[in-house]
């Protein structure tokens, strides 16, 4: 009888070969070579599958959950909901579950447990988008920006952000007891977090460090960026919002965070102005919009040390004239005194650079590998050539078919479990690949699939599978 239990021996060895993975997988291992039990619309729980809840998935050896999102009723909630197609769509709120749909209860629950398994194999929270978060114009709307804030103020030291992934792939070892945060779902909401775009940018920095951005859509809108200007010489984004109407917008800024921004108005020549005022935390309170002359391409400076008193120049709508302005601002009434306004053989200031000390910051479109020729740049007097966009915390999924942006330094892949070609081909590149809806066997390549998400993984045959696969808790 000795012959059968041989081949047994054998066929055991041979298995994880068969499905991907090694035959006495280590957790020291490159993250990138791991295999991880994962989840498929993991918030259901019981619901269209046999997930369990969330802690009771993560007890399994669960380390991918996927959490789809809405921001439906953000600005009365203050937060994203989970659900399927709508908010509340298929969440299973049993024993374990939040109450609630409230993203952060779901994430908080997510750190909870992690924070009391500091020993486990590091969890990625796959946020599945499924509205366009690019349509919320602030971030009191519910913006990336305020996303980013949510994965930062729930997860804390355990969140390995994006902008922190080393160059060389970390072992698993090393990641043990962190939190990885994905954003899938709404393409275009994954593409304007990795850049943004416009047209005719203008900026100011001032001598605490803080920047502002302005530019037009090209379509009619005025957009900012505000910042911080760092002690390594580059630039970390805070805000992004819609703030006005029209073309070719310039700003200037004083040290006490007063800002002033001119444009022109998209279907006429007529100039408008609005104050602002800066915080901390790179939110602008705006003036109402207000007319001060005719004309076109504004640009404005302070030319006081105490940032009170500003001039502007523009062009005459009509000829090549420039004319300019005196201003007095009243940062208590958010308002402009204008005057003296006359010809003026004065060029219009560089409205695409501003200098602080020797701090000094420069805006400008250009494509940047595959992004589009009006993708937002900026220069300082250390750093070239850096995008405009949200602070990289969460990485960015790839999926089969997307554009060559998205797949640009993306890390995690992912496509529908029956893409076979796909998956091997991009575990085969060095990627972390995911498979949504993997409920069967016939679903396993040649190597398996990095996150096999699933609706059963309770299931024998799933955890037979990853076991052999040698996969990682």
């Amino acid at each position: 009888m000795p012959r059968p239990r041989i081949v047994l021996a054998l066929t055991a060895l041979a298995a994880p070969l068969l499905y991907g993975g090694p035959a006495h997988a280590t957790a020291d291992q490159p993250l990138t070579s791991a295999i991880f039990r994962a989840t498929h619309n993991s918030y259901s729980g019981d619901i269209a599958g046999a997930r369990g809840s969330i802690p009771a998935q993560l007890d399994r050896g669960v380390r991918f959950v996927e959490l789809d999102i809405h921001d439906n009723g953000y600005t009365t909630s203050r937060d994203y909901a989970v659900g399927h197609d709508s908010p509340g769509g298929e969440v299973d709120h049993q024993a374990g579950n939040p109450g609630s749909n409230n993203l952060r209860d779901w994430l908080e629950v997510i750190d909870d447990w992690s924070a009391r398994h500091p020993e486990a194999a590091p969890i990625v929270v796959g946020l599945d988008i499924k509205d366009d978060l690019t349509d919320n114009t602030s971030y009191g709307a519910g913006n990336l920006a305020a996303l980013n804030d949510e994965l930062t103020s729930v997860f804390g030291p355990r969140l390995l952000q994006a902008r922190d992934y080393p160059a060389q792939p970390p072992t698993v070892d090393a990641l043990r007891g962190r939190v990885l945060p994905v954003l899938s779902g709404d393409g275009r909401t994954r593409t304007l977090y990795k850049r943004d775009v416009g047209h005719n940018p203008a900026v100011a920095i001032n001598g605490r460090g803080q920047v502002v951005e302005v530019h037009d859509s090209g379509s009619g809108d005025l957009w900012y960026w505000s910042g911080v200007y760092g002690a390594d010489g580059r630039v970390t984004w805070l805000r992004h919002g819609r703030y006005d109407s029209g073309v070719t917008p310039a700003v200037a800024l004083n040290d006490n965070g007063d800002l002033v921004e001119v444009h022109q108005s998209q279907s006429a020549t007529t100039l408008w102005y609005r104050v602002g005022r800066l915080a901390a935390d790179g939110e602008i309170t705006w003036s109402a919009s207000r007319r001060y002359d005719n004309g076109v391409l504004p640009t404005v400076r302070f030319t006081d040390p105490a940032g009170t008193r500003l001039r502007e120049i523009h062009r005459s709508q009509s000829n090549d004239q420039n004319w300019t302005w005196n201003g007095v601002l009243d940062g208590a009434a958010r308002s402009v005194t204008w005057s003296g306004n006359a010809r003026t053989a004065d060029a219009r200031y560089d409205k695409t650079t501003s200098a602080s000390g020797t701090a000094r910051v420069r805006v400008w479109t250009g494509a940047d590998g595959p992004t589009p020729a009006q993708t937002l740049r900026i220069d300082t007097d250390r750093h070239t050539g850096a995008r405009i966009r949200f602070q990289q915390t969460a990485f960015t999924e790839f999926q089969q078919g997307n554009s060559a942006e998205l797949q640009q330094d993306a890390l995690f892949y992912a496509a529908p479990a029956s893409a076979s070609g796909f998956i091997t081909a991009s575990r085969q590149a060095g990627r972390l690949v995911r498979g949504w809806g993997f409920n069967s066997t016939g679903n396993a390549t040649t190597p398996l699939a990095s996150y096999p998400a699933t609706d059963h993984p309770g299931a024998a045959w799933y955890e037979d599978l990853l076991t052999r696969s040698g996969a990682v808790r």
